[in-house]
């Protein structure tokens, strides 16, 4: 099953765009802020948070950047005149990172300084180990000037907790979601085995957590969920502390459990037009889903 599971994954990116389009769309919100709204006011309602995601990454030139930085300011300001529980997860490469690295600051530190004007928060997501390094040294330089900022540490890393060791070295308060990863990345770089990267989930959140850091507790696994629980209770931490965050339209039920047990949860709500990268990597991360999509594109399904 396993091996049957890794060739669907690998048929995915010949599919056809519109068959990834509509197998895709229980993770995203829709093209348009006005459809992230609605999304993320029904989550609300149920007592959910949210952090929305304008889809897009990797540009190519400088405009692509100034733009992305103008979209996420309209997005903050945005949720703030609609009054939604809400902040923002932003992209570096979709910032221009790849282009320069001082260009890039400054148009993320132009959404972090209105962000926080306006209240709110901005997390900057982890992307490929290509990225790793610079991200953390923004992050770090960010956080010098504002409280309003967080960052990514993925579990799969070998570095990890050289990482998170270095974030926490210095006093300064510390925001991370930890998550598995999901980019592929050399053995060198990253842990393959699924065992291993569950257990170097809860050895990080362990550490984290004693440490005095935030945490976003980002997973679908429920023993992993499971291992969080214990954790905050064991440590006898507030729930202002620490929160769950999982993914639009995956597994709703462990979601609803979560929200049903008295913990904060967040919800990571995609939306734009550059959606393709982001499903690919979702149906890649669900073979069941991802199978039923080649199945309709080599004419097999019933």
């Amino acid at each position: 099953m396993e091996l049957l599971n890794k060739l669907i994954v690998k048929t995915i990116p010949l599919v056809p765009k519109p068959l990834v389009r509509r197998a895709s769309s229980r993770y995203i919100a829709g093209d348009k802020i006005a459809d992230a709204v609605r999304v993320v006011r029904e989550l609300n309602q149920r007592g959910m948070m949210a952090t929305l995601d304008i889809l897009g990454e990797h540009i190519s030139r400088r405009e692509e950047a100034t733009a992305t930085a103008d979209e996420y300011v309209h997005a903050l300001e945005t949720i703030d005149r609609e009054k939604l529980d809400s902040n923002v997860s932003i992209k570096l490469t979709a910032f221009g990172l790849k282009l320069d690295f001082d260009f890039c600051l400054e148009n993320v530190r132009r959404v972090v300084a209105r962000a926080q004007a306006l209240g709110n928060f901005v997390r900057i997501d982890m992307e490929d180990s290509s990225c790793t390094t610079d991200t953390l040294r923004m992050y770090e330089m960010l956080r010098k000037e504002y409280s309003n900022v967080g960052t990514v540490i993925q579990a799969y890393m070998r570095r990890a907790i050289l990482d998170i060791r270095q974030l926490l070295s210095n006093g300064a308060p510390t925001n991370i979601r930890l998550c598995k990863g999901i980019y592929v990345e050399p053995r060198n770089i990253a842990f393959k085995n699924r065992e291993l990267i569950n257990k170097n989930f809860t050895f990080l959140l362990n550490e984290l957590l004693r440490r005095g850091a935030y945490v976003g507790i980002a997973t679908h696994d429920e023993r992993l969920v499971w291992d969080g629980v214990r954790l905050v209770d064991e440590l006898k931490l507030p729930k202002t502390v620490y929160e769950f965050q999982m993914l639009l339209g995956v597994d709703e039920e462990l979601r609803d459990f979560i929200v049903n047990s008295g913990h904060r949860l967040r919800v990571y709500v995609p939306f734009g037009r550059q959606w393709y990268a982001y499903s690919v990597r979702r149906l890649q991360e669900n073979p069941q889903i991802a199978g039923y999509v080649v199945q309709n594109f080599f004419g097999l399904g019933k």
